[in-house]
């Protein structure tokens, strides 16, 4: 079938074929569509992980890595990651604190995988980014301050 005549089908025909070739029934194609919008609408590391499920205040760990540059030459592509070596790592997250929505990424770690993680974020402005880990009930994170200039100028 030609590329075309496929999305000339209808996106939600097509997006539900695609899950069944994938293997997934139509109950959990729309499952994995769906989105924390408190989550992601949160102002600050604190609001994130309430919306996440925390009832206590995250703990800082040294076995959550976060990767970031201290300097970042452009806002726009800032690469960030984040390794846990906490056991039962379930969910991951990247925090940025200046961000309008805090929230840049969450990503569902499988039992059985390593919980690495790693992608671009964009940033306004320099600012504290932060690794947010769930391991059952509980919550860690990790910090860095990255600054964000204009060619690499400092700042």
């Amino acid at each position: 079938m030609e590329r075309r005549h496929f999305l000339a089908t209808g996106t939600g025909a097509g997006a539900l074929a695609l899950a069944a070739s994938a293997g997934l029934s139509p109950a959990q194609a729309q499952t994995a569509a769906a989105w924390n919008k408190l989550a992601f609408e949160s102002k600050t590391l604190a609001e994130a992980a309430k919306a996440l499920g925390a009832t206590t205040a995250p703990a800082e760990s040294k076995e959550l890595v976060l990767q970031a540059p201290e300097i970042a030459e452009n806002g726009s592509v800032v690469r960030v990651g984040a390794q846990s070596n906490i056991a039962g790592t379930t969910q991951l997250a990247l925090v940025v604190e200046k961000n309008p929505n805090a929230l840049a990424a969450l990503f569902d770690i499988p039992a059985g995988t390593d919980a690495n993680v790693s992608t671009n974020v964009k940033m306004g402005q320099s600012s504290n980014v932060y690794a947010l880990a769930k391991a059952g009930d509980k919550f860690f994170y990790s910090v860095k301050e990255v600054k964000v200039t204009l060619g690499g100028c400092g700042g």
